[in-house]
């Protein structure tokens, strides 16, 4: 299945689609460019919200993806350069990041000063989709950057050399937890330059179709147990019962994979979710949760076909 069967599937309107092929054909893919063109590993569920970043997207606009842990930001952002066709630039943020990795360095090549070119630089060249991940994290020097990148402009000023507009396919899409150690608010010159979706979180719906496409040979009752799992500490996370660590989807995904291997679902779940909290009142709870919805005495015959 291809990204816009799957779209179809989900009863897109048939018109975004149409536009999104046509910007396909107007703006192709540079040859040195191709490689960052990446299939995500799961695609995207969500009408709604893919609606909504599409239509945003096709009219030159830039996105900001809020929420809280594990409602599927990056594999949105993910999916939508593939559906659009474009090279992914990723830009992690921390508390390091300067306006130089964004932009470039001057580096010493052929016995000459030369600009080693920045993942924002070579996303406005290339047309690409810039993923700036924890953009809450980026500090004043790298936040002065995406101005003048995400506004009007369009345009970058790269000091000691010249100022590079951006091309007419690149665009941006920011993601942001709420709550993460070392996050700050966004100020409102930087959130007036995206247009804003908050993610909701995941239900037995969304994760249902996740389980599906990853682990197709799975057994449905041993998917709704895991299903059941996440759930169960999403829910106590949002009573702030416990904290966001052992709330991970990518973990709890990684344990259902390495029981293949033949380790107990028990000790995977260990490894992806409960050992994901280093404090032991906390592990605790969470050991409680895993026990109610995944039996000890498990094994791998009990969760694949």
């Amino acid at each position: 299945m291809n990204e816009f069967d799957f779209l179809r599937e989900q009863a897109v309107s048939e018109d975004l689609i149409k536009e999104i092929l046509e910007f396909r054909k107007e703006y192709t893919v540079a040859a040195d460019a191709v490689g960052r063109v990446q299939q995500p590993a799961i695609h995207f569920y969500g009408k709604e919200t893919l609606e909504m970043a599409m239509a945003a997207l096709l009219q030159g606009e830039n996105l900001l993806l809020t929420g809280p842990k594990a409602t599927g930001k990056n594999i949105l952002a993910e999916n939508l350069a593939y559906i659009f066709g474009r090279p992914i630039y990723n830009v992690s943020f921390h508390v390091n990041t300067n306006s130089g990795d964004l932009i470039g360095t001057d580096t010493f090549e052929d016995n000459q000063v030369k600009l080693r070119k920045g993942s924002i630089y070579r996303c406005a060249q290339h047309g690409g989709f810039g993923i700036l991940d924890e953009i809450n994290m980026a500090k004043n020097d790298a936040v002065s950057v995406l101005h003048a990148t995400l506004d009007y402009r369009r345009s970058i000023d790269v000091p000691g050399y010249d100022k590079i507009d951006l091309h007419p396919a690149a665009r941006f899409i920011g993601t942001m937890n709420y709550g993460y150690a070392g996050t700050r608010e966004l100020n409102e010159a930087l959130v007036s330059r995206f247009m804003v979706i908050d993610m909701p979180p995941q239900n037995e719906e969304t994760l249902g179709f996740i389980f599906r496409e990853m682990f197709p040979d799975a057994k449905k009752a041993a998917v709704d147990q895991f299903i059941g799992l996440f759930l169960d500490l999403q829910l106590k996370t949002a009573n702030s019962e416990i904290s966001t660590k052992s709330l991970d989807l990518r973990g709890l995904l990684g344990a259902v994979k390495i029981i293949k291997t033949g380790l107990s679902p028990w000790q995977a779940v260990q490894m992806g979710i409960v050992n994901k909290t280093f404090d032991i009142f906390e592990k605790e709870i969470v050991e409680d949760v895993v026990n109610t919805r995944i039996p000890r005495d498990w094994t791998k015959e009990d969760v694949y076909e």
